[in-house]
């Protein structure tokens, strides 16, 4: 399967540290990755190594593993899997067709605040979601740090 990279970026008026806590706190990533599906959360941490699944309300989603967190610089994600009915499926032939994809996040400091880019790795059966749906998440992540 071919993964198709998809590129983001939007300069937010906060210091690294502040979109960085606002990316990765309990409360915080909840609203603004409501865009991609309401109620989201995580279960795990974000130290380089950590396993985190990401899910939502009815409990699929995915299962990861932190590559690299450099607080305030930069945050790579690598997706192992899926967690399907609260069991995590790395193994299977559909998740070996993708697995490993990766996210990235790096904080660039700027004189007017912080530059975040977003690289991830997509599934193209989920191409147009996130090319629509990323643009929403980083304005409410830009609102949030910026209120």
């Amino acid at each position: 399967m071919a993964i198709t990279k998809l590129n983001f970026a939007i300069e937010i008026a906060a210091s690294p540290k502040q979109v960085w806590d606002a990316m990765f706190g309990q409360s915080t990533y909840q609203d603004w990755t409501s865009a991609f599906c309401a109620g989201s959360y995580f279960e795990g941490s974000w130290g380089t190594g950590d396993r985190i699944r990401f899910l939502s309300p009815d409990g699929g989603g995915m299962v990861s593993r932190i590559a690299v967190a450099e607080p305030f610089r930069f945050m790579s994600i690598e997706h192992l899997g899926y967690v399907v009915n609260g069991v995590d499926d790395t193994e299977s032939e559909a998740i070996k067709a993708w697995a490993p994809a990766y996210e990235n996040y790096r904080f660039t400091a700027l004189d007017s605040g912080t530059r975040l880019q977003v690289e991830q790795d997509c599934d193209p059966q989920y191409l147009e979601f996130m090319q629509r749906t990323w643009p929403l998440a980083l304005a409410r992540l830009k609102a949030l740090c910026e209120q």
